[in-house]
């Protein structure tokens, strides 16, 4: 009966519309007040779900990257992008997937990507002929690269989730080769879609011009290393990485670029301390619910039902993804992580997959549901940028789709993807 209790109460609270955070800890309340246990456990995991050094990571990234945004280093990576691979066919597009790239390797953010690239790319492209459907599609789908390439906050989430025994600069090298495998399976399918529209390419503006966008967005690009070089070097750690780049955006924005003012400089403060606290509320709650799933052994059930079906590593990753992929479509990417790792990641480590491999598919996962309904945020974001409905996005979304399933199943069932390049730090 708590079973019952614990995902009835929690799905029917969520199919009324009322937010994650609460669905998980009035269903995690109601369970432990049937199951007669203390009601200020819930509290006491919630708090401590929170209070996690490594989670300081989370709001000093998210706050890096809205500086970014204000300060003129996103819209100096667009144009760089664009001397890059604009000439291409559908070429806005295709500078719209490069500089979601390159500006995800800075802020980590698949929100913040969709918004600041979005904001920039999708009047644009307006502007030139490209249908809005066309253009919210490539931003949204653009904007999951973020979240496999350094810093994405969601690979601390799950090292965090896995209880701290994943290495977070093996996760952040491991998802390098399929973030990049995935902005390549985007582009070839944005130029696809663009050539049965007939969309136009831009003019290439000559290498020295090319050059000279490298040169403007080269202290923007620098962070990337930095971030990057240091976390996996030793030199600090993923929370100290963070404040590195929140100083060092600040200096490019106020110093360099000097087109962050007080007022920008207020609002991104603002901006970062809201998503801060809705992410750490769903992080809490999350907790007091993973807690109670550990408590009434929901992974020993898991991997029972999952060894009745098949003992194939292949068929059970299969399995794995199909369940990802519909949690996907009614949860928000930090409860999921939060909530499945401590789940699935017994699963998988009882088949022998590493559990390196498995974050790299899980955050794919969870990021092509930040574009599926009910709960797509990501989605819902570009859209509200683009001006136009779910179902207008949805109806031509499928290519795109596609693309990201296809890397999925290379990235699942091709482990060296993710699992080579951490092998040569070794």
């Amino acid at each position: 009966m708590a079973y019952t209790i614990l995902f009835g109460s929690f799905t029917f609270l969520m199919l009324i519309g009322m937010p994650i955070a609460f669905c998980l800890g009035i269903a995690s309340f109601a369970t432990v007040l049937y199951m007669g246990l203390p009601p200020i456990v819930v509290f006491q995991q919630l708090n401590s779900g929170m209070n996690v050094f490594a989670m300081m990571a989370i709001p000093f990234f998210i706050f890096a990257g809205d500086l970014m945004v204000r300060g003129g280093i996103a819209s100096r990576l667009v144009r760089f992008a664009a001397g890059m691979v604009g000439h291409l066919k559908g070429g806005l597009g295709q500078v719209n997937i490069l500089a979601s790239t390159l500006f995800g390797g800075i802020s980590g953010s698949a929100v913040a990507d969709a918004s600041a690239v979005g904001g920039l790319m999708i009047p644009q492209m307006a502007k030139r002929g490209y249908d809005r459907d066309y253009a919210v599609n490539v931003t949204v789908n653009a904007a999951i690269i973020a979240l496999l390439l350094p810093p994405s906050h969601n690979m601390i989430l799950y090292s965090i989730a896995a209880g701290g025994n994943v290495s977070v600069a093996d996760l952040f090298t491991a998802g390098i080769i399929p973030g990049l495998l995935l902005a390549a399976a985007l582009m070839v399918t944005a130029w696809w879609v663009a050539k049965r529209r007939g969309y136009p390419a831009e003019p290439f503006p000559g290498f020295s011009r090319v050059g000279y966008f490298f040169l403007a967005s080269l202290p923007g690009l620098l962070l990337i290393g930095i971030i990057f070089g240091g976390v996996r070097s030793g030199v600090f750690t993923a929370t100290e990485s963070s404040c590195i780049a929140v100083l060092y955006a600040f200096i490019i924005a106020m110093l360099v670029y000097r087109e962050l003012d007080w007022e920008g400089f207020i609002e991104a403060v603002m901006g970062a301390v809201r998503t801060t606290a809705m992410v750490l509320l769903v992080i809490g709650t999350a907790a007091s619910f993973s807690w109670l799933m550990a408590f009434l052994q929901v992974q020993t059930l898991i991997i029972a039902a999952i060894s009745a079906v098949s003992d194939n590593p292949i068929i059970v990753l299969l399995m794995i993804n199909v369940i990802l992929l519909i949690l996907g479509t009614f949860m928000d990417m930090a409860p999921m992580v939060i909530i499945s790792t401590p789940i699935l990641l017994p699963v998988v480590t009882a088949f022998g997959i590493d559990p390196v491999h498995f974050g790299i598919v899980m955050i794919l996962n969870a990021g092509i549901g930040l574009n599926t309904p009910p709960v797509g945020t990501v989605l819902f974001v570009g859209c509200a940028v683009g001006g136009i409905s779910i179902r207008e996005a949805m109806r031509t979304i499928w290519p795109f789709f596609g693309a990201s399933i296809f890397v999925l199943l290379l990235v699942t069932y091709i482990p060296g993807l993710s699992l080579w390049l951490p092998s040569l730090f070794k």
